[in-house]
């Protein structure tokens, strides 16, 4: 009786062993759209962040065109984050309570209302107009959120021992697609507006250089974010529960060798008798909170939540404030000698340019590698390459500013994004999908993943201020510690990252059930049924 009931139910046996099949690619497609949508809803507002500032915020008495005020910016640009987190932990709880298929429709419900919600925040004042979209993009963000856990979840349970990594992986790095085509949709609307509206710079002409067709711009790039999740809703209700949810949670060994015999298309035999077994067992019960969960996976969980915590300060700190670094460095020139169309322009492409050379092909790196190397190694690496090269950003940033050398510096800009998808970015998004037990694999991914948008809020609107001229900040800011003393911090946070990487197991080439221990639970108690049962005959 050595080997352990889990193993012995044949429907997880076959998961594992399944070579590549159709079934496979369809999951990563249908999973991996709702991660395109979701980074295009969350990095598109950063790209009309500016032009909402002009449209809503200009004093025609001023030299310069307006901006956003401090609290205005931080809360367009962080209250998605703020529903990102909320949605993480309610649907993460709840994809193991009802399970990953009945919940993953309602995500994508609400990510199509409030992108569309988004685009139609009318009202007659500005404060009214970015509380409206506010509102909005914290409920696209309780959507978005529940994305994470579900779309991880499912995929890990779907694939195969051999390739779960590269799979999982491949549905996170549709998200360096999502943030390139925010990029792109700007890109071309922004060029369709200039092409009829000849604007001129604000220095020109202060009022014709923003003209009321701006307003429709940034209300369609917002609105076109529920395309692509409309078109992949029906799919996602045709997905079956995952075998593993269905045997090893609702004990219904009988639907899961039925769903899976029509997904892997071979015969599997009804196991409710194993099933059964196991249940009156009651063997790996044990809850969250309990002395059990703690010895075993209490500091995995510490792991796995701190990584991603780490990882996302410095992550969302770049992303969501490209465009001031770019101004910084003279890569966009100043606001003043542009029209507004011309402004979000020249933004998108600076982003598009940075998404195609360092965010896309990072994740693809890892989606190849991640099952050769192994999750760890590529976390680890990530960290260290994250916090050289910013090192290399900080410490001679004043020659980076200076005229000649702006290329230079996205150069090095680049390469950090490029480790930290070929790095961090994807395996902290992996990792917990894998290590935990089934009954609660969504939440503590739930959780980790909570942990990272805590981690995004603190770079989001901690840099926002941090960044700021510690001579001459921005209007409505206090003085900050400047663009290059905000990056030796971050720096110090990748270190912090890799440091915390030790906590976490490599799960490269085992199934789900030896990482979580669900193997093992069994088959110790088959071993002690054995040495029980071995005195009395004797």
């Amino acid at each position: 009786m050595a080997r352990s009931e889990q193993q012995g139910l044949q429907v997880l046996s076959a998961l594992d062993a399944a070579k590549t099949q159709w079934y496979h690619f369809t999951a990563i497609v249908v999973a991996g759209m709702g991660f395109f949508t979701d980074a295009y809803d969350l990095f598109c507002i950063s790209l009309v962040t500016k032009l909402l500032g002009r449209i809503y915020y200009t004093d025609l008495s001023k030299p310069d065109p307006g901006s956003l005020p401090p609290s205005v910016a931080a809360a367009v640009n962080g209250v998605a984050f703020c529903g990102t987190l909320a949605g993480q932990l309610f649907f993460g709880w709840l994809g193991d309570k009802m399970g990953r298929k009945s919940v993953y429709g309602m995500t994508l419900l609400l990510m199509v209302i409030c992108s569309i919600g988004s685009g139609l925040s009318f009202a007659h004042t500005p404060k009214s107009v970015m509380a409206t979209l506010c509102f909005f993009r914290f409920w696209l963000g309780f959507g978005i959120g529940g994305d994470y856990p579900l779309s991880a979840t499912i995929m890990s349970e779907y694939a195969n021992k051999k390739t779960r990594g590269a799979f999982i992986a491949a549905v996170f790095a549709m998200q360096g697609f999502g943030i390139l085509a925010g990029g792109i949709v700007t890109l071309i609307i922004s060029s369709a507006f200039r092409a009829g509206f000849h604007e001129p710079a604000y220095q020109d002409d202060r009022v014709a250089s923003t003209g009321t067709e701006a307003d429709f711009v940034w209300r369609i790039i917002l609105m076109l974010g529920a395309l692509p999740a409309l078109l992949t809703y029906y799919w996602r209700m045709k997905m079956p529960e995952t075998a593993r949810y269905t045997a090893l949670v609702a004990k219904n060994a009988k639907l899961a060798a039925a769903d899976m015999s029509k997904v892997l298309q071979v015969e599997l035999e009804d196991e409710t008798e194993k099933m059964d077994e196991m249940v009156s067992r009651g063997a790996n019960d044990f809850g969250l909170f309990s002395p059990q969960f703690a010895r075993r996976h209490g500091l995995h969980l510490v792991g796995t939540a701190t990584t991603w915590f780490l990882l996302d300060i410095a992550f969302y700190s770049q992303n969501l404030f490209q465009k001031d670094i770019f101004t910084s460095i003279n890569w966009i020139p100043k606001a003043r000698t542009m029209s507004a169309l011309d402004e979000v322009f020249r933004i998108s492409r600076a982003q598009t340019l940075i998404a195609l050379c360092g965010t896309v092909p990072g994740y693809w790196f890892t989606v190849f590698l991640i099952d050769v190397v192994g999750r760890f190694a590529i976390q680890l690496m990530g960290f260290f390459m994250m916090t050289v090269f910013m090192l290399g950003l900080a410490v001679p940033y004043h020659h980076w500013t200076t005229p000649g050398n702006q290329i230079g510096f996205v150069v090095m800009y680049g390469f950090t994004f490029f480790f930290a998808n070929f790095g961090p970015n994807a395996t902290t998004f992996v990792v917990p999908a894998e290590i935990f037990p089934a009954r609660l694999r969504s939440t503590c991914h739930g959780i980790s993943a909570a942990a990272g948008k805590a981690g995004a809020m603190i770079g989001a609107f901690g840099f926002l201020y941090a960044a700021q001229d510690p001579h001459k900040p921005d209007a409505g800011y206090r003085p900050g510690i400047g663009v290059r003393n905000s990056l030796f911090v971050l720096a110090g946070v990748n270190l912090l990252g890799f440091m915390f990487t030790f906590l976490v197991p490599e799960a490269n080439g085992k199934s789900l059930e030896e990482m979580s221990g669900e193997a093992q639970d069994n088959e110790n108690e088959d071993q002690a049924r054995t040495a029980a049962v071995q005195p009395s005959m004797a």
